[in-house]
This record gives C-alpha cells, structure tokens and sequence, in this order.
C-alpha cells in the first residue's frame, strides 16, 4: 500500500476518495469545452443542452472531490507543508469558481448561452485544470501515493 493512501484520511479500502473521483470533473468540464465548440461550430441547441449536462455533472462531482481532498489537506500536516498541496487547491479552487459561473453563463437562452464567454470559461477552466493536473502529478509521487509494487496486481 503506498505511503499516502495509508494516510489519507477520506478513503474507500485503501485508495484515497479524492484521487478516485478527482478525472471525473476534469472529463465533465473537457467534455463542456467540446460541446461549446462543436455548438459553436453548428448552431444545433442540443450541444449546448449537453454542454449543460456535463458542467453541472461535473459540478456535482467536484463538491464531493473538494470536500475528500479538504479533509485530506486537513488531517494531514505534512501535506499541508507542500507547496504543491497550496497550490493545487488554489488552482481547484479558481476552476471551480470558474465553472460555477459558467454554469450561470450556460443557463441563458440561445447563442449567448455559450458565445462568447461560455466557451471562453470552458476553455480557461480546461487550461487551470490542465496546469493543476501537471503540478497534481509530482504532488502525488512527492506524497508517495503514487503506484507501487503492493498496488500492482
């Protein structure tokens, strides 16, 4: 079992509930980013429903990654020492910001409903989680929750 899913304090057996669900919005709100284009491209209303469906799932998601991720940061001290912890939940912190306020955008009638700052916030949320998903990486292996030869099956 690796380092930090022996520490995580929000777990499911022994994998940390935070690195589970954590792709599930970034896919979610990927997935927005595409239908805002593709709806941009074509005009056809039905994007911009999917478009809609996939941000508030991925909304939804990300309420449950903040709050195991909140009770990791917080039970643990030496996550909290890491710089890289900081900067990861400054970064979630403004992406979700973000896409909440794109879910209001979305909300509107018609073409405003995604051109132009729809797909602006779709693709800006994209590009933080993108950025925060490279510092994630190096955040996970310096915490020791990355693969090791007990998780291999």
């Amino acid at each position: 079992m690796s380092i930090y899913a022996s520490q995580a304090a929000a777990r499911l057996r022994r994998h940390p509930v935070h690195t589970l669900l954590a792709p599930i919005p970034f896919v979610c709100f990927l997935g927005t980013l595409f239908t805002d284009v593709v709806y941009w491209r074509t005009a056809d209303m039905q994007w911009a429903n999917f478009s809609v469906w996939m941000l508030v799932a991925g909304l939804v998601v990300s309420v449950l990654v903040v709050l195991a991720g909140l009770v990791d940061f917080l039970a643990d001290p030496g996550l909290r020492a890491q710089r890289a912890a900081w900067v990861h939940g400054a970064g979630d912190a403004v992406a979700l910001v973000l896409a909440i306020l794109n879910a209001f955008i979305h909300s509107r009638d018609a073409y405003t409903s995604v051109v132009p700052w729809g797909l602006f916030l779709s693709a800006v949320v994209v590009v933080i989680l993108v950025a925060v998903g490279r510092n994630d990486r190096g955040l996970v292996y310096r915490a020791g929750s990355g693969p090791t030869a007990e998780d291999r099956p």
